[in-house]
């Protein structure tokens, strides 16, 4: 029975690790693949020209492949629908985990984990022909599809993952916390602010990841209500996004264009690592301080 047991748990235990290996290495596989297939361009058209220029025009007759106005725009949009969602979604998880009576909990969180499982393409779509037509009529704008719609529209798609991900970290914290702070004198939301969201900020922090994650990487939702057009970035302008630049081109790129396209993924793949990459230090500072 002994060596059956054992038996089993090694045989688990290497399952375990070779479906870590098979991550990590199609993680390192996807890393080499857009370095060799995203170089070449780069060191063609030139880093700085490629980074720093204003001007996105591939199928013109003497091209330029300038994506300052994509890495400007990912930026303002990723920001602004971070500032718009994280408060919005903490909100909500704190009042889901800490003061909303069971029955509503139960309705509000069946409804978060609905908006989990809504296609992009249907954001976009309601987006479209909703958001954008409203916005064009409040601010008297020429067209709806701008930068404003997108942050609108990632904003309310980040939402599910930072609630979900938050409410299971505040649910976690021991009761024991809350129970001391409140037999001090404390009152209900100074436990919660004071005591619960501090215990549970690792957990917090890693929803915004998540939601930091899903901003940077949508593409149709943003394709749809953003007008796609490479213009530098205005709130009410129609703007182009890393992701849907190539999105958009690469069913019919070809030579120089499709590496170009390549190597905007590779941006956005290093973008993407610096990001996790400076939340992950800061994180594990706070740990140790």
């Amino acid at each position: 029975m002994k060596k059956n047991g054992r038996f089993l748990e090694n045989f688990i235990h290497g399952v375990f690790l070779i479906l870590g290996l098979i991550t990590v290495g199609c993680v390192l596989l996807i890393t080499v693949y857009l370095f060799i297939s995203g170089i070449p361009a780069i060191r063609e058209i030139g880093l700085i020209p490629f980074l720093s220029g204003t001007r996105w025009a591939s199928t013109a007759a003497e091209p330029q492949y300038g994506i300052l106005p994509f890495i400007l725009t990912s930026v303002y949009g990723t920001a602004g629908a971070i500032l718009l969602g994280v408060p919005a979604g903490f909100m909500t998880a704190v009042y889901l985990s800490k003061a909303a009576p069971p029955k509503l909990r139960s309705v509000m969180e069946s409804c978060v984990s609905l908006l989990a499982g809504i296609p992009s393409v249907v954001y976009g779509l309601v987006g479209m022909l909703i958001l954008v037509p409203g916005i064009r009529k409040l601010f008297n704008v020429p067209d709806g599809s701008s930068l404003f719609a997108a942050i609108i529209v990632l904003a309310i798609m980040i939402l599910p993952s930072i609630i979900k991900v938050s409410v299971t970290a505040l649910d976690a914290v021991p009761k024991e916390y809350e129970d001391a702070s409140l037999a001090l004198g404390a009152t209900p939301v100074e436990t919660w602010f004071r005591v619960s969201v501090p215990a549970a900020k690792s957990g917090i922090a890693a929803a915004v990841v998540l939601g930091v994650g899903r901003a940077i990487g949508e593409a149709m939702a943003v394709m749809m209500v953003s007008g796609n057009v490479p213009n530098m970035p205005g709130l009410f302008q129609s703007v182009r996004f890393l992701t849907t630049a190539v999105a958009s081109e690469m069913s019919y790129s070809s030579g120089l264009q499709r590496q170009a396209l390549f190597s905007i993924a590779l941006v956005l793949f290093l973008f993407i690592m610096l990001i996790n990459a400076s939340l992950n230090f800061f994180l594990k500072r706070d740990k140790e301080v």
